[in-house]
C-alpha cells in the first residue's frame, strides 16, 4: 500500500483535485484530507468513518457512577456507623461522591476518546508536509496493488469501497493520481510507502 500527498495552497484546487480523483475511478475511501483547519466533514471528502468519541466519554461516565456509588454506599455498609434514626447509606454524601467520580470517569473516558478519535499513536508512517501547519492543504490518495484483495463492510459493494482504478498497477495509479493533482495546482507531490 502506497500514499501519495498532494500539497495545495488553497480549497478550491485541492478540491478539484479531489472531483478529479473521484472521476478518475478512485474511491472516497481512498482520499484523505490533511488540514489545520478542522473543515466540516464533506467540505473536502466525505468520511464515512464513524465517530466512537461520544460513547466513549458516555462509557466512562457510567462507569465512574457505578464505581462512585459503590464507593460511597459500599463504605458505608463495611463500616457503619449508626447515628440516630438516620439510614447507613445517606442520599447527600453517597450522591456527592457518586457525582465526583462520574465526572472523574467522564474526564478520563473524553480524554481516551479524543486520543482514538485523533489515532494516536500512529501506527504506521504516513507522508507529511509542515506547509500543512501553515495553512496548505494537504490530499492523500492511498494507492492498493492491483488486484489487491481490500476489506469491504458487508453490506457495502466492492465498487464504493475500492474503485474501478484498481484495475491499474500500483505504480500506473500513483502516477494518474500525482497527474490529477498536479493538473489541479498542486505545489508539491509527497510519496512514500506505508509499512
Amino acid at each position: 500500500m502506497v500514499e501519495t500527498l498532494g500539497i495545495f495552497s488553497d480549497i478550491e484546487s485541492a478540491g478539484c483535485a479531489v472531483e478529479g480523483l473521484v472521476r478518475a475511478g478512485f474511491t472516497e475511501a481512498q482520499i484523505d484530507s490533511l488540514t489545520s483547519v478542522p473543515y466540516p466533514d464533506g467540505v473536502l471528502v466525505r468520511s464515512r468513518r464513524g465517530s466512537w468519541f461520544r460513547w466513549v466519554a458516555l462509557a466512562g461516565g457510567l462507569f465512574g457512577a457505578a464505581a462512585g456509588f459503590a464507593l460511597a454506599a459500599g463504605t458505608a455498609w463495611l463500616y457503619p456507623v449508626q447515628t440516630g434514626d438516620k439510614p447507613i447509606i445517606a442520599l447527600y454524601p453517597t450522591a456527592i461522591v457518586t457525582f465526583e467520580v462520574t465526572m472523574l470517569f467522564a474526564i478520563i473516558g473524553t480524554m481516551a476518546g479524543m486520543i482514538l478519535e485523533m489515532g494516536l499513536p500512529a501506527l504506521r508512517k504516513r507522508p507529511y508536509d509542515p506547509a500543512i501547519a501553515e495553512g496548505c492543504i494537504g490530499i492523500s490518495v492511498t494507492i492498493h496493488g492491483g488486484g489487491e484483495m481490500v476489506l469491504c463492510k458487508p453490506d457495502e459493494p466492492p465498487g464504493l469501497c475500492i474503485g474501478e482504478i484498481a484495475a491499474l498497477s500500483a505504480p500506473e495509479q500513483r502516477e494518474l493520481a500525482e497527474e490529477i493533482m498536479m493538473a489541479a495546482g498542486a505545489l508539491r507531490i509527497i510519496g512514500e510507502e506505508a509499512a
